[in-house]
């Protein structure tokens, strides 16, 4: 069985990277994660978020939820355009809330089925560890399914066939 080359997924300490291209890199590689945080944080709590980044050359990476006019104004304490009366807004606001309410449960099932197929993996995981380690042979009939003992049988045939070959080898 070949080693593992690297050290996988790791927490990457927050400090400033002193080679400027590696710098560079990694800004191109966490930018995506960035956005996908502030998603997050405006599906699960409903807030208005913008930000901007620079990157290390300079350029401006900006997001914004509802829009950076929406969120500058309610910043700086300016009132919002008034389009929109108060009962048409408060209907508004409601089927966003409900909205939110909504992909929140999903974002929920999702993250819960997941965590279920996790454990499922470790699980079979861990029983094929057992099966590897006990042998084949002194696996529990009555844990296996059809397949599974199929494949017993099959490999008990084997078993009795290479013996009787060793047998028979020894027997000249």
């Amino acid at each position: 069985m070949a080693t593992k080359k690297t050290k996988g997924r790791q927490k990457i300490e927050i400090r400033r990277i002193q080679n400027e291209d590696d710098r560079l890199v990694t800004f191109s590689k966490r930018r995506s994660g960035i956005y996908k945080k502030a998603s997050e944080l405006i599906t699960l709590t409903g807030a208005e978020v913008a930000f901007v980044v620079l990157s290390p050359a300079g350029k401006p990476f900006s997001f914004a939820h509802p829009s950076i006019e929406a969120v500058a104004n309610r910043f700086l304490g300016h009132a919002p355009n008034p389009i929109n009366d108060d009962s048409t807004a408060s209907i508004i606001e409601a089927h966003r809330q409900m909205r939110i309410d909504e992909l929140n449960n999903q974002y929920n099932h999702s993250i819960h089925q997941q965590e279920m197929d996790r454990k499922k993996e470790f699980e079979l995981k861990q029983k094929v560890i057992g099966i590897e380690t006990k042998g084949w042979w002194s696996a529990n009939v009555q844990e296996l399914n059809e397949l599974e003992l199929i494949r017993l049988e099959v490999a008990f045939k084997e078993l009795q066939f290479k013996l009787q070959r060793i047998i028979y080898e020894r027997a000249k």
